[in-house]
């Protein structure tokens, strides 16, 4: 029910003492009990608004940044509600993935083992553990099943916490459309998706070096990649020559410890010093094997000696030139980060020997004991050079990444078509489509489509995801026939294959020759959390919806994920849809600690925010929030939510004493708050003229989805709304001036039609302080009402000049003035003054010459004009102060 009439007697329904102490749940309750956020499927596209919510990972705790991002996104949608959209805004939890199975291996002190069996009823050594379990000798194997078993258990209560915040910041999802990354549809949808790639060649297999994490043995992908310095050292280590000369050429590495992998020796063609040296071979130190010295554009002539060794694979460059130059693979690293037991290409015994001490050895351990070896043979020229150098590492992980030559499944992104026209360009002109909010942020979307070097590694060695859901056929002797792949029927998904057999197999023949084989792998998590449009769209389980509510209008995010979760979602709209997932995104920005520093849970700085809430309320959480802008770190600073509180107790105590003053007149035509034409003094209109101003500006920057900007128009008027406006009408409200009831009846409406449209302004973002305010006197709840329009506000100004309002609150502060720098109470009344204005002003001066009268408790005021900047006071005569009352000691 939307009925704009003033409740009859309003000031009956007024509380005693307004306070913002229990809101959140009083008003949490009665939106879901009357689903005020709920999304109406009898529509057509569009009425609709809808939006791609960012899941947050369901793994420990939300932080103040969840707040920061999910509360400016609200405000938009909020703000699209009263537009009169019909908002589609779910909520999905991303809960599978590596965070939580590393959660579920600290809080229960469990690791997965895929070798051992399922374990009825079991219970977990521990419950409630921290890092200190996060050993693998210190953590219980258990069965895959038992381990997603506590996965999907802790993700529950995790995700019931997260609810709790998100219900008590006032977010106005839709409950009703909740989803899980890793739920039988989720499951579905993504596996879907792989097919359907997999079918149009968009994803395929590739066995090739791959950058790896050795504590968490599984690929990475370039996204999940990220640089952090690290101490490291130039050695100087001489290769022999094999003509026999005994003569040394010298390479300078950082990574002596591959010298067993070494495959070359490469330098750029144009590189005089090593002209006569290309195309001879030369023989590794300590190990003997002949490996040849080629020409490659990609090498740096002033970088180190200008000659380098490459290794399968130490860095970026190994790989481009092993595959440029079709070199051999001679791993040395296995998946466990430890060196590999044998080097068959090693054939000397004495190198043979020497590897050995290496073999099992950390990279850390085996690069301390080579560097002992090429000392001890001399092969080590001088001391190495300290330096400081970017190493990749895992986003989430602590051990710097490798290279592991390994089988896994990609899927096409655009980093290996750079064709004129091809999937890149096509890309970066979806980037073009989308209205960026700010707009810069669309380079940092092109810089990173720009700069891929490779494929999209899908592919997780790990346990809780979504399974790849293709099988192998094995052949006689029991080896896998990778080219045999076997897939379901999309009837049958979900699927598991390591408990599902394919068609025409029986799952006795599972892992026996002649039989078949599963995958055994997951997909990344960014593989589903890329389809989260279809995932909430309904895309597989509900076409209909889907066909209303995509592409979305809107996807708000955080800029850090601008190159993962953002582009894979324009990735796999464009493979699967061909189209743009949404029309707008929102880029809010970081968090930043009191040092500047990003918070982070990996940096141990985060402020979870239920503390924050209860102690500021959720209001001038959302406040602090609404301030910044987009894309922008923003500090983070209690003061602004200390000042969003005091804004949403002055809304509380303002209207209560603005509706104090009694009903006004209801509008015949609905349109406002009060009749417009009961408004007839000047200062009145002016205030309405004023407030169409604010409504236009705050309508612009909405529109613009930049709702800091509309708060900071917002929120200046109401302060001298409150502080200038009422104090100057109050009198007259309350019928005690010349002008009467005529004079009360304008001042009472002009309050009336103000508080209801302010009430509406501030919505967005003060949630909880505008409910509680429109039920004292309105019906219906004000985040369903209309967003205001400047139209009806501008008729009942009836043209007056809305410079007057601004006039006379000058003349305001400068009265007040007088007495606060007497150091006289505001009561102490002024015999006489003279108020000297510019002659443009001396109108809206004598227009509102009742009003500032009654403010000032002035007996004789004399309104002059003059040359003067702004208002000055003469001739003042102040009357004796008001006797203060003694206290009740009693």
């Amino acid at each position: 029910m939307t009925d704009t009439a003033p409740r009859p007697n309003a000031a009956s329904a007024l509380p005693d003492k307004p306070s913002l102490e229990g809101l959140e749940d009083k008003w949490d309750r009665v939106w879901d009990a009357a689903q005020v956020y709920a999304f109406d499927a009898d529509t057509t596209r569009d009425q609709v608004f809808s939006v791609d919510t960012p899941p947050p990972t369901a793994s420990g705790s939300l932080h103040i940044g969840h707040v920061f991002g999910y509360s400016q996104a609200d405000m938009i949608v909020r703000y699209q509600r009263m537009r009169g959209k019909n908002v589609f805004y779910p909520l999905g939890w991303d809960d599978n993935g590596l965070p939580t199975e590393r959660r579920v291996q600290n809080y229960f002190g469990v690791r997965c083992d895929p070798s051992l069996p399922y374990e009825e009823d079991f219970t977990p050594p521990q419950e409630g553990g921290d890092n200190k379990s996060a050993k693998a000798a210190n953590q219980k194997p258990i069965s895959r099943r038992n381990f997603i078993e506590l996965c999907e258990r802790l993700t529950k209560i995790d995700e019931a916490s997260f609810e709790e915040v998100f219900r008590t910041l006032g977010l106005s999802v839709d409950w009703n459309h909740s989803y899980q990354t890793i739920d039988a549809r989720s499951r579905a949808t993504s596996q879907r998706a792989f097919l359907e790639n997999l079918a149009t060649g968009q994803a395929y297999q590739s066995e090739a070096p791959t950058m790896w994490d050795v504590t968490y043995r599984t690929a990475v992908a370039q996204a999940e990649q990220e640089d952090r310095e690290r101490d490291g050292a130039y050695h100087r280590i001489g290769f022999t020559k094999a003509d026999g000369s005994g003569e040394k050429v010298f390479i300078e590495t950082t990574r002596p410890e591959l010298l067993p992998a070494c495959v070359a020796l490469v330098a750029h063609p144009d590189d005089e010093r090593y002209q006569e040296l290309f195309g001879t071979t030369v023989a590794s130190p300590l190990f003997g094997v002949e490996v040849p010295v080629l020409a490659h554009p990609l090498a740096q002539a002033d970088k180190g000696a200008g000659i380098a060794m490459i290794c399968t694979f130490g860095d970026a460059n190994d790989v481009t030139w092993w595959r440029e130059l079709e070199l051999p693979t001679r791993s040395v690293i296995g998946r466990d980060g430890r060196f590999l037991p044998e080097a068959p290409w090693i054939t000397s015994a004495e190198g043979r020997e020497r590897y050995a001490e290496l073999a099992g050895l950390t990279v850390f351990s085996a690069q301390k004991r080579l560097v002992e070896m090429v000392t001890e043979t001399g092969d080590l020229v001088g001391e190495p050079k300290r330096i400081t150098h970017p190493v990749k590492f895992y986003e989430n992980g602590d051990k710097a990444l490798e290279y592991v030559t390994s089988r896994q499944w990609y899927l096409t992104n655009g980093g290996r078509d750079t064709s004129e026209g091809g999937l890149r360009d096509a890309l970066i002109a979806r980037g073009a489509e989308i209205t960026w909010h700010p707009a810069y942020m669309e380079s940092r979307y092109r810089n990173w489509v720009e700069g891929l070097a490779g494929d999209w590694l899908v592919s997780r060695q790990r346990f809780y995801g979504v399974p790849i859901p293709v099988w192998y056929a094995l052949d006689a002797a029991g080896e896998v026939d990778y080219d045999t792949v076997l897939t379901p029927e999309l009837e049958r998904l979900p699927i598991d294959p390591t408990t599902d057999a394919p068609v025409g197999y029986e799952e006795s023949q599972r892992d026996r020759p002649g039989g078949f084989t599963a995958d055994p792998d997951i997909l990344d998590t960014w593989a589903t959390s890329s389809l989260t449009p279809q995932l909430a769209g309904g895309w597989d389980a509900d076409p209909e919806l889907f066909a209303k509510v995509y592409p979305m209008d809107l996807r708000p995010q955080g800029h850090d994920i601008i190159r993962t979760w953002l582009f894979s979602t324009i990735v796999r709209s464009h493979l699967q849809q061909d189209s743009l997932p949404w029309y707008n995104t929102s880029i809010n920005g970081w968090i930043l600690d009191p040092d500047r520093k990003k918070m982070s849970k990996s940096k141990g700085n985060v402020v979870t925010p239920i503390g924050l809430l209860h102690d500021h309320g959720s209001d001038g959480v959302r406040y602090w929030a609404g301030r910044a802008r987009q894309g922008v770190d923003t500090a983070f600073d209690e003061g602004q939510m200390k000042i969003g509180r005091r804004l949403a107790i002055k809304i509380l105590n303002a209207s209560k004493f603005a509706l104090g003053f009694g009903t006004a007149p209801a509008d015949p035509s609905g349109r406002l708050a009060a009749d417009p034409s009961a408004v007839t003094h000047p200062l009145d209109r002016a205030m309405l003229a004023t407030l169409a101003e604010v409504v236009d500006s705050a309508t612009a920057a909405f529109e613009e989805m930049d709702y800091a900007r509309a708060l900071e128009v917002v929120e200046p008027f109401f302060w001298t709304f409150c502080d200038d406006f009422i104090e100057l009408i109050k009198d007259r409200a309350h019928g005690a001036s010349a002008s009467g009831e005529e004079g009360a009846a304008s001042a009472r409406a002009a309050l009336a039609i103000a508080l209801e449209v302010l009430l509406r302004l501030f919505a967005p973002v003060i949630v909880f302080a505008t409910e509680e305010v429109w039920s004292w006197w309105r019906e219906g709840s004000v985040h369903t009402q209309p967003w205001p329009t400047s139209d009806a506000l501008r008729e009942a100004a009836a043209g007056q000049d809305a410079a007057l309002l601004g006039t006379v609150e000058q003349a305001a502060i400068v009265l007040r003035r007088i007495k606060s720098d007497a150091k006289v109470s505001q009561k102490t009344p002024i015999l006489q003054v003279t108020v000297t204005a510019p002659e443009s002003a001396i109108a809206h001066l004598e227009a509102a010459r009742g009003d500032l009268t009654a403010l000032g408790r002035i007996e004789a005021l004399t309104i002059t004009g003059g040359e003067v900047e702004g208002i000055a006071t003469s001739d003042v005569e102040l009357g004796e102060p008001p006797v203060k009352k003694p206290r009740n000691q009693g």
